[in-house]
């Protein structure tokens, strides 16, 4: 009965996610970072991470460009808290503070003790300049596969405030891993979206630089396959564990 009632949300939440049209971010690209269901326990985590997209990615600008900045910790066994700072830059505009972000990563099941080990990401944004509020629920799932990884995440979202039409959206990024060593793993990422359809190649790595402390980084270049996603976008993430 235990492993059936932890199991029935991811379950039920799957579920709801596919009966619904996909894609659907209307006001912008879904490419970021992908989360894996797991929570490092008594762990700080200072986390810088940004996605620049381009349709030139030699000589043209910067079409559009996001930076968020947060600090978290593991308040709970299996629960992981954070807040961001966000910014964003344009062609047209230098880089300011343009929202505030708390999320929540519930971590439901132990590595390994079901076909997927599975987790819920809660995050809620507010604008800063504007009455504009986004709420989402994503659910993590990952398999390992000898030294392969796959992790998919499934998003829900909706946004709402005097300033936006109030929309209910999902998105689906995917990745595969293969775990070459800590400090390399190459994989490749898949993102769709209402208004993003990219695929391309990530690095990722890891390097321990002291009792319970370690850097984690991720660089990548994914691809627009169609006309309403940026030709290139870039994006990159380092992490400080301690």
């Amino acid at each position: 009965m235990k492993q059936l009632s932890r199991a029935t949300p991811a379950v039920a939440w799957l579920g709801l996610l596919w009966s619904l049209p996909l894609p659907g971010y209307a006001d912008g690209s879904v490419i970021d970072k992908i989360y894996h269901p797991y929570v490092e326990q008594l762990e700080w985590e200072l986390e810088w991470r940004a996605v620049q997209q381009r349709d030139d990615p030699v000589t043209g600008e910067a079409r559009y460009e996001t930076h968020k900045l947060g600090l978290g910790r593991a308040v709970a066994e299996y629960v992981f808290a954070e807040l961001y700072v966000i910014g964003e830059a344009s062609a047209e505009r230098s880089l300011q503070v343009q929202a505030w972000e708390a999320e929540v990563l519930w971590q439901m099941s132990e590595q390994g003790e079901y076909l997927l080990d599975y987790a819920l990401l809660f995050e809620l944004e507010r604008s800063r300049d504007y009455d504009i509020w986004e709420y989402s629920t994503t659910l993590l799932l990952e398999r390992e596969l000898g030294r392969f990884s796959a992790t998919a995440n499934l998003g829900l979202g909706y946004e709402w405030g005097d300033d936006i039409a109030d929309e209910l959206e999902t998105t689906v990024a995917l990745q595969a891993r293969y775990r070459h060593s800590p400090g390399l793993e190459p994989a490749v990422e898949l993102y769709l979206g209402e208004d993003t359809r990219a695929l391309g190649p990530v690095l990722l790595g890891m390097a321990r630089i002291g009792p319970r402390q370690a850097l984690r980084w991720e660089a990548g270049v994914v691809w627009g396959l169609d006309q309403a996603t940026s030709d290139y976008s870039f994006r990159a993430v380092l992490e400080y564990e301690f």
